[in-house]
């Protein structure tokens, strides 16, 4: 059987995950929803100052 990352990998490189991945990369450029992870960072304990 073909470890996790090994599937990551293949998936990433196939036509689906080249999509997923630019999804996410647009996603993660908008504002509003960087903001939001900012938000549920805070709340949630991560990074403190």
């Amino acid at each position: 059987m073909a470890s996790v990352i090994t599937r990551i990998r293949r998936f990433l490189n196939s036509p689906q995950g080249r999509q997923a991945r630019m999804r996410a990369e647009r996603y993660a450029r908008d504002p509003r929803n960087q903001a939001r992870v900012r938000g549920l960072l805070h709340r949630f304990g991560g990074r403190r100052r």
